[in-house]
This record gives C-alpha cells, sequence and structure tokens, in this order.
C-alpha cells in the first residue's frame, strides 16, 4: 500500500516538473523576443518574465523535480528488483537525460536573469522539444516495459521528433510571412 502513495507522490510530481520545464522555456522565448522591443517596453516585459520564470523556477520546477526524484529513490530502494530490468535501467537513462536538460535549463534561467542572451527565440523553440520527446520515451518506456515495444517507440519519439521540428520550421516561416505583410 505504501508503494501505490509513493507511486501516486511520484506521478504528481513528475506531471509538475514537467509543466514548469515546458513553461519555463516559453518564459525564455518571450524574455529574448522581448530583446527586440522598444522602450520601455523592453524593460518593463524583461522585468516581469524574470519575476514569473523566477517563481516558476524555484516555487513549482525545483522542488518538483527534487520531489519526483526522491520518490522515485524511494520506489526503488523498497523494490531493489527494478534495478536488473533493462527497461528501468534504460529509464533512468533518459532521466539522467531529463535532469541534464532541467540543469540547461538553469543554466539559461541564470543567463537570462543577468540579461544575457545567448539564444535565439527559435533556438529555444528547437530546445523546448527536447523536453516533450523525453517525456514520450520516458512514458512509453514506463507503460510497454518490453524490449521490442522499447525499439518501435523509439522510431516513433523519432517520427514524433522530426514532425515537431518541421512543425517549427513551418510556424517560423508562417510567422515571417505574416510580419512582412
Amino acid at each position: 500500500m505504501e508503494f501505490l502513495y509513493l507511486k501516486s507522490l511520484h506521478i504528481i510530481f513528475v506531471i509538475t516538473w514537467f509543466a514548469g520545464l515546458f513553461y519555463i522555456v516559453r518564459l525564455f522565448i518571450y524574455h529574448t523576443e522581448a530583446e527586440s522591443k522598444s522602450s520601455p517596453e523592453k524593460e518593463i516585459l524583461q522585468k516581469q518574465y524574470k519575476l514569473m520564470s523566477k517563481r516558476l523556477w524555484y516555487i513549482i520546477t525545483w522542488p518538483s523535480a527534487i520531489l519526483a526524484t526522491g520518490f522515485a529513490i524511494w520506489m526503488l530502494v523498497q523494490n531493489p528488483a527494478y534495478l536488473t530490468m533493462s527497461w528501468m535501467l534504460i529509464k533512468i537513462g533518459f532521466v539522467g537525460l531529463l535532469i541534464l536538460y532541467h540543469l540547461v535549463c538553469q543554466r539559461i534561467y541564470s543567463q537570462l536573469q543577468n540579461d544575457i542572451i545567448k539564444s535565439s527565440s527559435f533556438k529555444l523553440r528547437m530546445f523546448n522539444e527536447v523536453a516533450t520527446i523525453l517525456l514520450f520515451a520516458i512514458v512509453f518506456l514506463v507503460v510497454l516495459k518490453s524490449t521490442i515495444n522499447w525499439i518501435w517507440g523509439v522510431v516513433g519519439i523519432v517520427a514524433v521528433g522530426l514532425l515537431l521540428m518541421g512543425g517549427i520550421q513551418l510556424y517560423k516561416k508562417v510567422r515571417i510571412k505574416n510580419e512582412e505583410e
């Protein structure tokens, strides 16, 4: 019974962690796009995006990441047999990539808080899709669990990733066309 409570809490905090990761990159995009605005609009927008980012990052995203990871470790301690299952080891690998993604977001967050803009909004839109691909990979892996299904899942994830990237490219072209009109 206790395991099911841990699992429920783990899932809840994974959801809030991903919500924070999805939204923080959107705020990065808006912050970056505000750079092209004229004064005082630029300063007002960037100040607001800094505040929104700070609250999201430290009140929702970081705590969710820590709690999701903590509950996952707690479940693994209770059931160490999971560590012998290939699907779980692959999942842990994807979670490692998710943590790396989170740390890259931390770096971008810190740069923007210090008025350092190193990425275009287009690059940030592409970067935003990495979390989507990781979400698909982790969920399909946990649900399907078998190696053969996992291989098909990866093929599907690559296809989804290519579709997302194509959609972003199309969005960029439409947006540029609309701005020219």
